[in-house]
């Protein structure tokens, strides 16, 4: 059955990573080599078994190792592989690479302000628009996917914080600037977008990893 048509039901759980092994407090964006931390991988089991009762049809994440990782477990839970997406992959950022809040990497550092001079857009990265329309591309591509090639079922796509709450600002008709701190995307925190027929129904938030998060760190938009 189609995915237009008007009877047709189905949802989209947009994951973000569980934590990373980042001691040094660098903002990795896509750098390689950045896997889940001890913690990151109880997430990750933690949400497989939460949705291992669902009806999964379809695991997607970007080719970041922590993405990657998170996805691992659910896709295992449902026997199946892990596709790989990077329309779904963290947001550019001009900062990658630096200690965020620290010298070479700080917003007070004079050499950093011109990246500063437009944050509607963001000046510093991969423009809003850009992100959430490669999200949205990916999210359709997903929910065509999983009927064509895997019988329907549910869609679990593993991304990350900024390309997650810029889709769903866009989604629910928001400004897609915002104050980063603002952000409802904790760590392994499910966004989910159920579909009826085309139509955006609903769109859920959900913390199935809430007991890891008191002290869990994190550099933002990571």
């Amino acid at each position: 059955m189609s995915s237009s048509a008007p009877d047709r039901h189905q949802i989209v759980h947009l994951l973000r990573h569980g934590e990373v092994e980042n001691p040094q407090g660098i903002l990795y964006g896509r750098l390689p080599d950045y896997h889940l931390s001890a913690r990151g991988r109880q997430m990750a089991e933690l949400i497989a078994d939460y949705l291992a009762e669902r009806p999964i049809g379809l695991v997607t994440a970007s080719s970041l190792e922590r993405a990657q990782e998170t996805a691992a477990p659910i896709a295992a839970a449902h026997g199946l592989g892990v596709h790989t997406d990077d329309r779904v992959i963290e947001a550019g950022n001009h900062f990658e690479g630096m200690r965020f809040g620290h010298a070479q990497g700080s917003l007070r550092h004079p050499s950093n302000w011109p990246l500063l001079i437009n944050p509607l857009r963001p000046s510093w990265g991969e423009p809003y628009d850009r992100i959430a329309a490669r999200m949205l591309a990916a999210i359709t591509a997903s929910r065509r996917a999983v009927d064509r090639l895997y019988g329907g079922g549910e869609v679990v796509i593993v991304s990350h914080q900024l390309p997650i709450w810029t889709i769903r600002l866009f989604l629910e008709g928001r400004s897609m600037w915002h104050d980063p701190r603002r952000r409802q995307c904790s760590l392994a925190s499910l966004t989910t977008l159920s579909y009826g027929g085309d139509e955006l129904e609903s769109i859920t938030y959900s913390e199935p990893a809430a007991a890891l998060l008191a002290d869990a760190s994190g550099v933002p938009g990571a």
